[in-house]
């Protein structure tokens, strides 16, 4: 029988090798760690309904925002602001060192999903179970990908667009107009409120927000460096290793930039019997627009035995 406690948010902070990474926390420090990850372009709001769900069945649930968004700090000008699949899974990785974790179950969707699947592959030992929204998401950066179909690129307008130089300037210019635009695009049938976009657009004002996002997608596409620093990792990563750790795979079966039909090809890079879960009625913001698919597919990775 699972104990429901009273969930309380509380906002805190871990200094990590190389960043302040800020984070919500919610239920009891003795539960079992489930680590939220966002996407772009998004904060932790939008685990605000899944969080206190699972912090009420005793979890310790821990919301961080990642580099470039919100309050998460750099600690150093001079280190790199990138935005590289290794450097999110490592980051992950860094702030469980933090909090004196030694494992989680981690969950995430878009970048999130990025930074959960690398973490798995990086230290599988340190991830007891991830929820994977979108799939497999970590990709060959050194290798040139094929064409997808021509609707399927016009989707992916932004990560041409952020590849010139005119686009670094549009996105410093017009974050808040490029991402709703792209919440309306990706989410067709999600009614979202302004509220609920100005409470989590004040995360892009992040001064390192345009160069993360910047070097993420230019990196993604062979058109700019990796931070050395992160070079095993990736090396690691562009082979695209399957994911060892127990899994389940969710989609929104509206999303129109991760639609599920991408993710089949990549589901023999989980373990066998992993369930693969199309959520009817929802875009690309699964966590915000059915959350009850969200909560449900994590409690049941949650190792057996671990509510307070």
């Amino acid at each position: 029988m699972r104990t429901t406690i009273k969930a309380r948010r509380e906002e805190r902070a871990a200094r990590t090798p190389l960043l302040e990474i800020a984070y919500e926390g919610w239920g009891s420090p003795a539960g079992y760690p489930i680590l939220l990850l966002h996407g772009f372009p998004d904060d932790v709001r939008a685990w605000d309904q899944v969080a206190p769900a699972l912090a009420a069945d005793g979890y310790r649930i821990i919301v961080p925002y990642l580099r470039g968004f919100g309050p998460t700090r750099f600690l150093d000008p001079s280190t790199p602001r990138a935005g590289e699949q290794a450097a999110l899974g490592q980051d992950i990785l860094d702030l469980m060192d933090a909090l004196a974790l030694p494992k989680a179950v981690l969950a995430g969707y878009d970048w999130g999903c990025t930074a959960g699947c690398a973490a798995a592959i990086l230290q599988p030992g340190r991830v007891a179970a991830l929820a994977a929204i979108h799939g497999y998401g970590v990709g060959d950066t050194a290798t040139p990908e094929l064409p997808a179909p021509a609707a399927e690129e016009r989707e992916c307008w932004y990560h041409w667009y952020f590849q010139i130089d005119r686009g670094r300037r549009g996105l410093e210019a017009n974050r808040r107009e490029i991402s709703r635009l792209l919440w309306k695009s990706w989410s067709p049938n999600w009614k979202f409120s302004e509220t609920m976009f100005d409470r989590t657009a004040r995360s892009f004002d992040n001064p390192d927000f345009v160069f993360v996002v910047i070097h993420a997608y230019r990196h993604s596409h062979g058109n700019a460096p990796g931070d050395p620093s992160f070079s095993a990792q990736e090396r690691r990563l562009v082979q695209l290793p399957p994911i060892t750790v127990p899994s389940v795979v969710l989609h929104g079966e509206e999303d129109t930039v991760h639609p599920p039909h991408r993710s089949l090809p990549l589901m023999g890079l989980f373990p066998g019997g992993t369930r693969r879960i199309v959520v009817p009625g929802a875009g690309h913001f699964v966590p915000r627009e059915k959350p009850d698919a969200v909560i449900e597919a994590i409690r049941s990775l949650v190792p057996a035995g671990s509510t307070a």
